[in-house]
């Protein structure tokens, strides 16, 4: 077999022939796309249909004609590919979303990571390729049904996962393990879970929380300001434009994949620290282990700049505040 790009299936290398249990993309002369696993004695079928085991050594990239005489490209999924095609019950997070939730979140080979929430496996399965074969990723999920369409689709369109863990637990009761390296919440109320979440990531160790509404971000931010043991907290969204380009039409399309979640990302700090009360923090009030941290909730939620020479410019040096190109 000739060396190529690794894909979904982790168990083994895939080159440009397409092969049995592969997972492609079928895609007509309008650009409908149909998601198709090459499974051998079960025919495939969109408009007219075709047998799996004729695409066998077909290269990837080949246009295919079914039963009808209808043509269709046929291409192995991306990962952006294949997530709006993912069998599912519970509403996916998008790909615009799942890149930034990787760099912001840190995730890196061999990274001890735990999820919660896993809906229908989708940042599962980017969790996985991030971690990649000496990581491990621990799932924490409360529903049944979630869960089993959670290890069907990785098992689909990723492939065996001996370093991947799912348990039927309510993450808000705790987590087993502890000393992880990444932590990500997918859940209504991040806040509540917050006091688990420490006591799960070592020092240093960066929590990621996955939210849809403007209060979920209020109520998360503002528990992560009020706690000792979190600092460096930041937000935002994602949003997505794909553009048109067609001759001298070159424009926005006209719809786009705008608003869908929130994310929040927060350091755990070193020490076991309490929540300091909202009184006590706006007042400047702060136990002695959460002192630090309460100066860096001061300086981060301050609008006026304390000491101007501490200003650094989007170059890296210290500044008197003037932040002109000059």
């Amino acid at each position: 077999m000739r060396e190529g790009h690794l894909t979904f299936k982790r168990g083994y290398k895939l080159d440009h022939l397409l092969k049995e249990n592969d997972a492609v993309l079928f895609i007509d002369r309008k650009g409908r796309r149909y998601l198709k696993v090459l499974r051998r004695g079960k025919k495939l079928e969109i408009r007219g249909d075709l047998a799996p085991e004729s695409l066998y050594g077909v290269e990837e990239g080949s246009r295919v004609k079914f039963s009808t005489g209808e043509k269709y490209l046929v291409l192995r999924p991306t990962y952006a590919d294949l997530i709006p095609h993912l069998p599912r019950a519970a509403q996916v997070i998008y790909p615009k979303d799942t890149g930034p939730l990787l760099v912001w979140g840190d995730v890196y080979p061999g990274a001890t990571v735990i999820e919660g929430g896993v809906g229908a496996g989708a940042l599962t399965i980017a969790l996985l390729r991030a971690v990649g074969p000496t990581g491990r990723l621990i799932s924490y999920e409360l529903r049944e049904d979630f869960a089993a369409a959670a290890r069907r689709n990785v098992a689909t369109f990723f492939g065996d996962a001996p370093n991947w863990a799912i348990k039927l637990r309510d993450l808000y009761e705790g987590f087993d393990e502890t000393g992880v390296d990444r932590l990500f919440i997918d859940l209504p109320e991040p806040g509540r879970a917050l006091e688990v979440v420490a006591r799960a990531l070592r020092p240093g160790g960066v929590f990621v929380s996955y939210v849809p509404t403007v209060m979920q971000l209020k109520d998360t931010v503002e528990t992560l300001q009020r706690r000792s043991d979190f600092a460096e907290i930041e937000s935002f969204e994602t949003l997505m434009r794909n553009w048109h380009v067609k001759g001298m039409s070159v424009r926005p399309v006209h719809r786009m994949i705008a608003h869908s979640a929130f994310i929040i990302v927060a350091r755990r700090l070193a020490g076991f620290g309490v929540e300091i009360p909202a009184i006590a923090a706006s007042k400047g009030v702060v136990t002695e282990a959460g002192n630090h941290a309460q100066s860096l909730y001061h300086a981060q939620s301050s609008d006026d700049v304390q000491n101007p020479d501490d200003v650094i410019d989007d170059d890296g040096d210290p500044s008197d505040g003037d932040f002109s190109d000059d």
